[in-house]
């Protein structure tokens, strides 16, 4: 295990250098989304809902939002609260182990003496187990006190975040401000089920079978070499720019290979060409000239016919 925190418990005048383990992991198969096609894993951006532009986390701070108002705070404004910025494990005092509710509990954390602290820890170990007390505690971490409270689990000292007050429901369900009429019968029945099921708990007679289920379904899918290789991503870059930069390649590309499929274009003949540019040209200035113009051009077409007759000839 790796600590996450190191600190000391503080009980009077004692001191008792201590390493912070988390007591729980999560046995859930690991699993992410990715594209049905391909493969390819699916990412997620921090984009700005009002810029639209993908933002560093160093630029990233955090703010309350009510609704229709929103208040930035800075990382300096969060640094001057008045939290606990020591690594201390302060006992703020001892309760009897049966008054903490354990819908209270939260966070369980493993707590390590040092060397050289495992006298006073051994001491307010045993005290704990002598006294049936709990040690009520507050401490900071990650930036937050926290209220916790202390006892012993399995010879070793276990430290359980609490649930602040204001932090627990109220159960307030109007059907049960009615109590229904139980027979002394009905009583009985249900005293004789629970003294049927009656035995102790032992953890270990309970598994996950969807959690079993699913490694095994993973497995047998590796096995059978039933896996995708998904695709490279085309870019890594948060911020955009490097996927235009793609799309602009592949732009060019399939431009020059568009060029390259398509068939040469064949050049029309000079003369035709003339003809055509003339015959346009006559086309047009013929809609704004006059009659006599008109003539003239007929009697020249005649004239020009004769001779290629003549010569024909």
């Amino acid at each position: 295990m790796r600590s996450i925190w190191k600190g000391s418990i503080s009980f009077g005048l004692v001191s008792v250098p201590v390493s912070l383990y988390s007591a729980t992991s999560s046995h859930d198969v690991p699993l992410h989304q990715v594209h049905e096609a391909d493969g390819g894993r699916i990412r997620y951006q921090r984009r700005c809902e009002v810029c639209g532009q993908v933002v560093e986390y160093d630029d990233i701070t955090r703010a309350f939002d009510d609704g229709q108002r929103t208040v930035v705070l800075t990382e300096e404004e969060l640094d001057e609260l008045p939290a606990r910025a020591d690594h201390e494990i302060e006992v703020v005092e001892f309760v009897p182990a049966e008054q903490i509710d354990p819908i209270r509990l939260d966070r369980a954390y493993f707590l390590e003496p040092e060397a050289r602290a495992l006298k006073p820890y051994t001491l307010l170990r045993r005290a704990l187990e002598d006294s049936d007390r709990s040690a009520v505690v507050t401490f900071s971490l990650r930036r937050r006190t926290r209220l916790g409270v202390l006892r012993v689990s399995e010879g070793v000292l276990l430290l359980q975040t609490l649930l602040w007050d204001d932090e627990i429901r109220e159960a307030a369900f109007e059907v049960l401000d009615t109590t229904p009429r139980i027979s002394a019968k009905e009583r009985e029945l249900a005293a004789a089920i629970v003294d049927s099921m009656a035995s102790d708990f032992d953890p270990t007679d309970y598994a996950d079978e969807y959690s079993e289920q699913l490694r095994a379904l993973v497995e047998s899918k590796l096995d059978a070499d039933d896996t995708t290789a998904p695709a490279r991503p085309t870019s890594q870059d948060d911020d955009g720019e490097g996927a235009e930069v793609v799309d602009l390649m592949e732009a060019l590309q399939r431009s020059i290979d568009r060029s390259a499929r398509k068939p040469a274009r064949k050049k029309a003949p000079a003369k035709k060409a003339t003809a055509s540019k003339t015959s346009s040209k006559k086309s047009s200035t013929a809609k704004g000239t006059s009659k006599k113009t008109a003539s003239k051009k007929k009697t020249t077409s005649k004239s020009t016919a004769s001779k290629r007759t003549a010569r024909g000839a």
